[in-house]
């Protein structure tokens, strides 16, 4: 029994296992299982994977033929998965795959899991360092006072999704993360659009992470360095909790702007490895390597 938690393709569909009950092996891609409860549906699809190899196998004219395979257990307790197309000349006898935008969805969800998009933050520390600094610099400058107390709430947001998309566009950039396929066919452009999709969320995540770190961080620091009668001076506004809130929200906008080009110090291995599994960085050398050749 192997596992393995890079995406697999078999006929244009999301393979989630192969079985060979002649040779009693079986192969399980842990993505399309999602990332929810994915212990607990892995467990499942092991044991019912186990118990097909080892109960009885029909084909021929003792049961369906080899491209009908047996509807079972495993999928009806893991639905929307469903029996695939086996090649005649294929080691495997059995097949069950994922399919459709639900399908879809889900092993795009089990690729961003096995990523562990949170490693993100930890995995930047030049890129962290500079948005800290950044954003220690900011709180106590009375022109992001102002700026801070004349934006509303609207701009605000928009300062937000500014500096996230940049941050997540300059790290793929940088670190060359997006994925170009030297292959023309429908198979790999899907391939090319779903791992291009993971790298989007998973960078996104961790980014998320890093902003509201960020906002808990600088409304820390507001909190202990801020002196009311100096605010309110500058800016006509007496400092209270919202206004405490405004100026770290804006502030970690800024940090943020900064992190991205701190970023730009950190080598494109930590990048890869702060964002990507063990196997998925093999998975990109490999295809990196192919296509240098």
């Amino acid at each position: 029994m192997a596992l393995t938690d890079l995406p697999l393709h078999s006929h244009g569909r999301k393979l989630v296992v192969d079985l060979s009950h002649e040779h009693g092996l079986a192969l399980l891609s842990l993505p399309p299982l999602g990332g929810l409860r994915l212990q607990t549906r892995a467990r499942r699809a092991v044991e019912e994977a186990v118990l097909s190899l080892a109960g009885p196998r029909a084909t021929g004219a003792e049961g369906p033929p080899r491209s009908q395979p047996l509807l079972g257990p495993f999928v009806s307790r893991l639905a929307p998965i469903h029996p695939g197309q086996v090649g005649e000349e294929e080691t495997a006898d059995l097949r069950y795959v994922v399919s459709g935008p639900r399908g879809y969805l889900r092993v795009l969800v089990g690729m961003v899991r096995a990523n562990r998009p949170w490693r993100l933050v930890p995995g930047l520390s030049k890129a962290l360092a500079a948005a800290l600094a950044t954003g220690a610099v900011a709180t106590v400058n009375s022109t992001i006072w102002n700026l801070a107390e004349s934006l509303s709430a609207p701009r605000l947001v928009i300062a937000t999704v500014g500096s996230v998309a940049l941050m997540i566009g300059w790290l793929i950039v940088d670190a060359q993360l997006w994925h170009r396929s030297a292959e023309v066919s429908r198979e790999a452009r899907q391939r090319e659009r779903l791992y291009n999709a993971s790298t989007v969320m998973t960078v996104g995540i961790g980014v998320l992470v890093c902003y509201v770190g960020l906002i808990v961080i600088n409304l820390v620091w507001a909190l202990f360095i801020l002196n009311g009668q100096v605010f309110a001076s500058t800016t006509r506004t007496p400092l209270h909790a919202a206004e405490y809130w405004t100026l770290s929200w804006f502030v970690a906008s800024v940090a943020t702007v900064g992190g991205a080009l701190g970023s730009g110090l950190e080598s494109d291995e930590a990048i890869r490895a702060a964002a990507y599994s063990k196997r998925e960085q093999e998975r990109r050398r490999i295809l990196q390597d192919d296509d240098g050749d």
